[in-house]
């Protein structure tokens, strides 16, 4: 069984104020041990060699892509799976995007990483659009797009859910007219052909919800905003999808990591 998770960490794991939560993150990957770690918003992690130390705590080889505007997104293998190529996704994210290909007993299973823009939503379209492109060029017949989406699931009523919030951090959500919810970026991937993992292998709400934490987040409702999104041929080999809420995770970000089981052995 192979195991891929998927977490924004928050700042690269450190606060404003100086707060260090890498121990709380490295026992959150340790307990959980992914094969396959997909990591988002690593402020700072590449300078230093910081991101080479967070990977020797957890004990994986890191691959991590620079960004452009914002913060990095890294996919972290742990042996013996074993990566066949990488690299950035060469457009011009707000943030980043990475694809690996690791050897699998199915086949080559390509593993992209990535966070979409936080604060429009046709910039995250748009960005939608770039990875739909790349999915069909280079995915292969089992790929797995993961990460923080920062998009609404448009199968969903929000109305309520967003009516909580300050208007600032509303309106990231809304078209343009300020009352529709923008979920384009999400149904765009969909569109494509890939498959939420959540509604096909996980379970119902609240438990799919992936913010806010006991660590904060005050431009979150209770909301999904974390995807694990497939090609039907891995859905089909997807044995099971959780949050993971045990502590320390409600403490060691403010987004839960999301793991996947699939019916895969390295080759």
């Amino acid at each position: 069984m192979l195991r891929v998770m998927t977490w924004n960490i928050r700042t690269g794991g450190r606060d404003r104020d100086g707060t260090d939560r890498w121990d709380g993150i490295v026992a959150v990957v340790t307990a959980q041990r992914p094969d396959v770690l997909a990591l988002q918003e690593l402020r700072g992690l590449d300078r230093d060699g910081r991101m080479a130390e967070l990977a020797g705590r957890v004990g994986m080889l890191p691959h991590l892509a620079r960004s452009c505007f914002g913060q990095p997104v890294a996919v972290l293998v742990r042996a013996p799976l074993r990566v066949l190529r990488s690299g950035r996704v060469r457009r011009p994210f707000h943030h980043a995007a990475i694809r690996v290909e690791v050897a699998t007993s199915a086949g080559p299973l390509t593993v992209f990483s990535t966070h979409l823009d936080p604060y429009s939503g046709g910039r995250r379209r748009m960005e939608a659009e770039w990875l739909a492109s790349t999915l069909r060029r280079t995915g292969g017949r089992l790929a797995l797009l993961v990460g923080d989406l920062n998009t609404l699931e448009p199968t969903v009523d929000h109305t309520a859910r967003l009516a909580g919030l300050a208007d600032l951090y509303r309106r990231r959500h809304l078209r343009r007219d300020s009352r529709t919810v923008d979920t384009r970026a999400v149904a765009r991937l969909l569109d494509a052909g890939l498959v939420d993992l959540w509604p096909y292998a996980g379970g119902a709400e609240p438990a799919g919800l992936t913010v806010p934490t006991r660590h904060g987040g005050a431009e979150f409702a209770a909301m999904r905003l974390d995807y694990l999104l497939a090609t039907p041929e891995l859905a089909a080999l997807t044995r099971a999808v959780r949050v993971v809420r045990d502590d320390p995770a409600d403490t060691a970000s403010d987004h839960y990591p999301v793991l996947a089981d699939l019916a895969l052995d390295p080759a």
